[in-house]
């Protein structure tokens, strides 16, 4: 019988590859240990499935980072100690202020986000089309490598390389744009 690093392995490069119903499977099987985890280092706190959906959401933003020749439990559990230890910064925060008397002051957050989103949309339109459409699918829209290569007719290998280096490409044009360097 396999260990769990190894069932949990297994499971997350089929679904990196494509395979939903291991994927689903991957996150039932894993939830209630992060949710164990979490709770040891949360304290007993109150918060504790807060933090759970963020590791899991954490999870499946970042699944394609990990090395699939890695055991996939340490990779899983720093997820889980990292989203812990958001939960001790946010506590620290202090009391809350009442910012009634400034809501009018405030500056609107959702005119940033339609500028970046302007902006990035923008940028996308000056590298190779078929790359921003690989930083759409897995950045953006938070599909696999493994889907994105289905339906490019790539290798699950060759998205990654491209994603990288569409990515190196958007970094150099913003700091063009800005006139960094970096």
């Amino acid at each position: 019988m396999p260990d769990r690093n190894d069932r949990w392995g297994d499971l997350l490069r089929r679904a990196n590859r494509g395979d939903r119903a291991a994927y689903a499977a991957f996150l039932t099987e894993c939830a209630p240990v992060i949710r164990n985890i979490v709770r040891a280092r949360a304290g007993g706190a109150d918060e504790v499935e807060d933090v759970v959906q963020e590791v899991l959401l954490a999870v499946h933003a970042k699944r394609h980072t990990w090395r699939e020749a890695d055991p996939v439990t340490p990779w899983l559990y720093a997820i889980a100690r990292y989203k812990t230890v958001d939960l001790h910064r946010r506590r620290r925060g202090g009391a809350p202020v009442p910012i009634d008397d400034l809501a009018g002051s405030l500056p609107d957050d959702r005119a940033g986000d339609l500028t970046a989103a302007r902006d990035l949309a923008g940028m996308l339109d000056r590298i190779d089309p078929r790359a921003a459409g690989i930083v759409r699918a897995v950045g953006l829209e938070g599909e696999s490598a493994g889907e994105v290569g289905a339906r490019l007719g790539m290798s699950e290998g060759a998205v990654r390389v491209a994603y990288h280096r569409a990515m190196q490409r958007l970094k150099e044009l913003a700091e063009a744009e800005t006139g960094r360097t970096g």
